[in-house]
This record gives C-alpha cells, structure tokens and sequence, in this order.
C-alpha cells in the first residue's frame, strides 16, 4: 500500500490543494488582519446577523454560529438561496460572502439586503459582488485570490465571527482565533502528509476507502457533519451524507437494518467535550446499534479548549481526510467537473 506523504499526495494533487488545507492556521490570522484593515464600523444590528452564502463561502456562517453558541445575544444565521429569510429587517446586518463574487444566489441576497435598508458587509475576493459593493459605499472585507472555495474557510469563518461582534450579536473573539492558530499548527504536525501513516487522519482515510460514509453531529459539531459530508463530496469525488442526534435516532436508524445489503457503509459521530450529557449516550448507543450493518464505525472527539479551537480541530481532520480520500481514490481532489458543468448549464437557461 503506497504511503500517504507528500510525494505520492503531490504526484495527484496537481493544484496542491493540500497546502491550502495545511494553510488553515495562518488563515485566520490573516484574516483577522484583513477585516481590521477592511475599516468597518461598529454597528448596532438588533435583529442580529445574517450570512448568506452558498457551499464553502457559506459553511463558515454555519461553524461561526456554532463557536458563539449561547454567546451569542442575537441571532446569528445562514441564509443559503436566493432570498433572505423573511424576518429580514433594517435593524438586520446581512454579510454576503462569495469567494469569486460571482455566486448568483448571493448577488441576489445581496441586492434584496439592499431593497430592505439591512446593513450590508461583503467577504470575497472579487468579480461582480466586490464591485456593486464599492458601487454602493458597502464595506468589503477582501479575500486573496487563488483559492478553491471550500480551501478559503479560515477567511469566512473569521469574517463571520468579526461581524457579528461589529454588529452587536457576539462578543470578539480576536485572542481566541490566535490560539487557535496556534493549536492547529500542532494538529497540522500530527495528522498532515508528514506524520506517520498510523495518524488518525490517514488511518480514518483508509478505513473510509470504498465505504458510503455518513457523518453525524450534535450540538456545537451539527456544521462540522456537513462539512466533512461536503469535502468528501468534492475532494474525494463520492457519494457521502450526514445527520444531526438526536434527530436521526428518530428515523435514520431504521434504515440501517438494510445497509449492508446495499452498499458498504460507514458510520462517523463527531462528539465535543461539552456535548449534553444525553448526546453523549445516544452517540454511543446510536453507534452501538448501526455497527452490525456497518463496515467501519469511529466516534471522533474535538481537541482543544475554546469552541474555536474544538470546532477547528474537526475540521482540519476532515479536511485531510478527504484529500487522503481523493489520493487513495486515484483522483485530483481539487477539480469539481460536475459542479462546473452543472453552472454551465444553468446559464444557458437564463
């Protein structure tokens, strides 16, 4: 079996999507250094903060939401299409994130912000939204270039988070994102290209090989399911889903009685030091149930003090996880050919 180091991921990884998921823990202090230069002032937002965005540009509203957690004091959502939620006021900051700036759902969150008087702030790193945003005087905090999307998440993790302290609905969290800068440069030494092929995230890349993965959270990790599902769906090429407990042990684990008759499955639950205490046993118990009818089960905890620094933690792993996928596959993980073909298509319907 061919190792997982730099060699053999490179010979693959053409567009070294892998540096870029190596790259997180400098992303968020270069972010936090691109909104304070961005020049936004503070904001009184009392019907909270909205971050419309689609796929990677979104996920960092989603994982900002879960950091806060019961900190908090106003509401902090995503808003993924092509309308704003219809509580939406003046009294509402919408951050527009879209890393081209060409993201037609956003463009159009963008100017229904716009035609409601909700304070506007905009992430991206170009294209059309950066330039309607300079048109209308509306603060861009800039992105660099270069990027696949999904691979920019430290940027709008920290743009999202920066906002909702700039607009009244979160405390800042400026020295909790240096810590966990630093945290994640030691998780990068233990489960990047250079740790041993027993690492946790080589090792979880290939028990996940061949395998339907399905990816569940609860509480702080729900956003951290659907990121792993979503980095698996573009990195690694394949077919992999996600749930949130306590929901799912009201359906889903019905469904396990004929896994094994369909397809190899496997089963991940993210589990978080501060987990309810009745989350905690559902994750056993749920796990316990499926591992009949599963070829690989493993429930994988956070690492860290702070919720940024747990949330990350899960997510680096991911990240890595799905890149070793893509490697152990025989694939580029940085191509997305169906999404492109797909937004192809979609303008010749216009």
């Amino acid at each position: 079996m061919a190792p997982l180091n730099r060699e053999t991921i490179g010979a693959l990884d053409g567009a070294r999507l892998l540096d870029d998921i190596l790259g997180l823990p400098g992303q968020l202090g270069d972010a936090l250094w691109r909104v304070e230069s961005a020049g936004l002032e503070a904001h009184d937002s009392p019907a909270g903060l909205i971050v419309a965005g689609m796929g990677g540009s979104a996920i960092g509203g989603a994982l900002a939401r879960a950091v806060l957690g019961d900190r908090a004091s106003r509401p902090v959502l995503a808003a993924r299409g092509y309308g704003l939620p219809p509580w939406t006021m003046p009294g509402t900051t919408v951050l527009c994130a879209s890393y081209s700036g060409e993201t037609e759902e956003t463009l159009a969150c963008y100017e229904a912000a716009g035609a409601l008087g909700a304070q506007r702030v905009v992430v991206t790193s170009g294209g059309r939204l950066a330039e309607l945003a300079r048109e209308d005087g509306v603060g861009v905090i800039p992105v660099p270039g270069g990027f696949q999307p999904r691979a920019a998440l430290g940027y709008m993790l920290v743009a999202a988070l920066e906002v909702a302290a700039l607009c009244g609905a979160a405390p800042r969290l400026a020295a909790e994102i240096d810590v966990a800068s630093a945290h994640l440069e030691s998780l990068v030494r233990e489960w990047g290209p250079d740790a041993g092929e027993d690492s946790l995230a080589k090792s979880l890349a290939r028990a996940l090989q061949g395998t339907v993965p399905l990816i569940a959270g609860a509480g702080l990790t729900t956003a951290i399911a659907y990121r792993w599902k979503t980095q698996i769906n573009e990195n690694a090429k394949q077919p992999a889903f996600w749930g949130e407990l306590p929901e799912i042990d009201h359906n889903e684990i019905a469904g396990w009685d004929g896994a094994a008759a369909l397809a190899p499955f496997s089963a991940l639950f993210l589990n978080d030091s501060d987990t309810h205490p009745r989350l905690r046993a559902r994750i056993a118990l749920t796990e316990l149930m499926v591992a009949p009818s599963a070829h690989f089960t493993r429930v994988l905890s956070t690492r860290g003090e702070t919720a940024l620094e747990r949330v990350c933690s899960l997510v680096l792993l991911g990240d890595l996880v799905s890149c070793y996928l893509a490697v152990l596959s025989g694939v580029d993980p940085t191509p997305v050919r169906a999404l492109t073909e797909f937004k192809q298509a979609l303008a010749e319907r216009e």
